[in-house]
This record gives structure tokens, C-alpha cells and sequence, in this order.
């Protein structure tokens, strides 16, 4: 658990730059007796959360230290929050993404000024290219996966909820690198010990589920066996060194936030302790989110900010009367729009 003296300081520095964002309840969604509200983030600068990680852990690393350069490796969401971090407190910054990222992502990187390199075929090799420069250039290397100040500022999103929703009895949470979910599960157990988290991954992305679901006495064909979707039959999945990771050998998925193949052991070791279930949803269940929240609720969300929205679509809340369902970036690649019969200027 966070210490929830450090998720206040995240508020007030946090409140420099925005303030809470909102939550509506989704009639669409919503039925007799029973509530479904969206926590909407996609109006935070960038277009996403996590300029609330970056911003603080920039913040707070910064008054510790001088910097001169911060690093990052990302998908796209992560880097133009550290550029647009790194503009604001006066940092250079380096972006590493993976070769073919997001156009729309790529060009709000760029248009924020900071340097974007492209490398690799996902996101764990933009993410080793990232270490090594930042190593050989003594750079702040802000990995969101492993910094311990991003989910602090994450967590403002389940402090945020408790105060505006206190009757909330699930959130569902998508499920990338795991910062956002670590830090919101922290903040909203702590206020409200009852409520269940639910993690959202793809089904082409699954290594968090199958090592969440995984542990150390337990076979790992069996697990996998176990745990994964009928659609994830096909995925080849591998042993690492540590018993409890189920690692991946690709992430070919349309959301690119939820793209991982890689998970970390104390990440793991984390969300088996806050998240009470993890759940998959398919590309074009997630396409279908999208179309949903677009013409029914008036919310853009893109593939990995509409996956919550899928997973409830697909599995519903059992048990739970009122529900929340996180939509945390807007991005939309071109060919996703499309999919998703969005107009362009939307």
C-alpha cells in the first residue's frame, strides 16, 4: 500500500497543473438498481492519465537532484507525458518507442519538443534501447513499469473516486505495465477496503493474467492451461527466472498501452495483493467499446482506455451495485478510427 501521506502530496502538487477529473454515470451501461459510471481522464493534458505519474515522479526526483535529461521507453501515451513533463519543470527529454508507433502519439511527442527515437519491434526493446542511453548519458530513466513514484500519482485516480463516488463497489482497470492499477487499488482500498479492483488485459497481450494467476508450487503448464482464454491457445508463452513471471513471446494487440510480454516480479508480487481479478477482453471487443462510448456515452477513448468499458460489455459486475469503469486516453490511431466509425475531427 501506498502511504497515504504521499498520495495527498501527489494531489497538491498535482493540483498545480489540473484538478480532479470527472466522473458520469454511463446510462447505456446502467441498468434498474444497478449503476455503471465512467472516470473519465482523457482531458488531462496529452490526452491520457498518465501525465499524473510523470508529472510527480519528475517533480519529485527533481527535488532530490539536479537532472538534465529524463528517458523513457513507451508505447506513446507514457512518452508525451514525459515530454510534456519535461516541458514543464525545463528538462530535455528522449522518448524511445517502438518502430511503427501510434502516428498520433508520435507527432504529439514531437510537438512537445522532446527527441523521439524509434526502435525495435515492441515495447520491451524500446525499453532496453532506453536503459542503455540513459546509462551511458547519465540520464533520469523514468520506466513507469518501475519507478516507485509513478503509481503515487496514479493513485490520485482511486482518491478521486472515494471522494466522488464513496458508494463504489468495483473499479475496472486497465492493465498495461501495471502503475495505474497498482496505484489506484492502493488509494481506493485504503478508503474503502471493500471494493473490488478488476485488471483489464488484452487477449493477445495476456503475461500480467497468466502470471497474476501463476504461483510458485504450482506447475506452469498447468496455470497456463488454467488461466488462459480459449483465443489465447496459440500464444507461446515461456519460464523466466523467477517462478512467479509468465512472460510472453509477442503482444501483437491494437492497444498499444496494454502491450506487455514482460512483467516484472515485484509487479506481479503486487497486484496479486490489491487486484482481486483479471480479466481479457479481445481486439474487436475493444473496437466495439470504442464504437459504444462514442455514440452512446459521447467519450472518445482509444483501444486500452476503452478496454474496461469491454470487460464490463463482455463479463458484467457480479455482485457489484455501483461500478466504475476507468476510459484513460483518447489517442486514436487513424486505422482505429476507422474500425471504430469515429469521425476524424472527434
Amino acid at each position: 500500500m501506498i502511504d497515504p501521506a504521499r498520495i495527498r502530496h501527489a494531489q497538491s502538487l498535482l493540483a498545480r497543473y489540473f484538478g480532479p477529473t470527472r466522473i458520469a454515470r454511463a446510462a447505456s451501461l446502467s441498468s434498474p438498481g444497478r449503476d455503471v459510471f465512467l472516470k473519465i481522464d482523457t482531458s488531462l493534458p496529452t490526452g491520457s492519465f498518465k501525465v499524473r505519474g510523470a508529472i510527480y515522479a519528475l517533480s519529485v526526483n527533481l527535488a532530490r537532484r539536479p537532472i538534465g535529461e529524463v528517458v523513457c521507453a513507451s508505447t506513446g501515451n507514457h512518452g508525451a507525458a514525459v515530454a510534456y513533463a519535461a516541458g514543464l519543470l525545463g528538462v530535455a527529454a528522449t522518448i524511445f518507442l517502438p518502430v511503427d508507433p501510434n502516428p498520433v502519439k508520435a507527432a504529439r511527442i514531437r510537438e512537445l519538443g522532446a527527441r523521439l527515437v524509434e526502435v525495435g519491434i515492441d515495447l520491451s526493446a524500446a525499453i532496453d534501447a532506453a536503459r542503455d542511453h540513459a546509462s551511458r548519458r547519465g540520464a533520469f530513466f523514468l520506466h513507469d513499469a518501475s519507478d516507485p513514484d509513478v503509481p503515487v500519482g496514479t493513485a490520485t485516480i482511486g482518491a478521486e473516486i472515494a471522494h466522488q463516488l464513496p458508494a463504489a463497489d468495483a473499479i475496472y482497470v486497465p492493465m498495461g505495465d501495471t502503475a495505474l492499477v497498482r496505484g489506484v487499488a492502493s488509494a481506493a482500498k485504503q478508503l474503502r477496503p471493500s471494493i473490488r479492483i478488476v485488471g483489464v488485459v488484452a487477449e493477445n497481450a495476456p503475461a500480467y493474467l497468466l502470471s497474476w494467476h501463476r504461483r510458485g508450487d504450482v506447475q506452469h503448464t498447468d496455470v497456463v492451461q488454467a488461466s488462459r482464454p480459449a483465443a489465447m491457445a496459440d500464444l507461446h508463452v515461456r519460464t523466466t527466472t523467477d517462478s512467479d513471471v509468465v512472460e510472453t513471446e509477442t503482444c501483437d494487440t491494437i492497444a498499444d498501452g496494454l502491450a506487455i510480454r514482460r512483467p516484472l516480479a515485484p509487479n506481479v508480487a503486487a497486484i496479486r495483493q490489491l487486484v482481486d481479478e483479471v480479466v481479457a477482453v479481445g481486439e474487436q471487443e475493444m473496437i466495439d467499446a470504442i464504437a459504444w462510448l462514442h455514440e452512446r456515452e459521447q467519450v472518445i477513448a482509444e483501444p486500452a482506455g476503452a478496454a474496461a468499458t469491454a470487460a464490463f460489455l463482455r463479463h458484467g459486475a457480479a455482485g457489484a451495485v455501483t461500478t466504475v469503469l476507468l476510459v484513460t486516453g483518447r489517442n486514436l490511431a487513424p486505422g482505429i478510427r476507422r474500425r471504430a466509425r469515429v469521425p476524424a475531427q472527434e
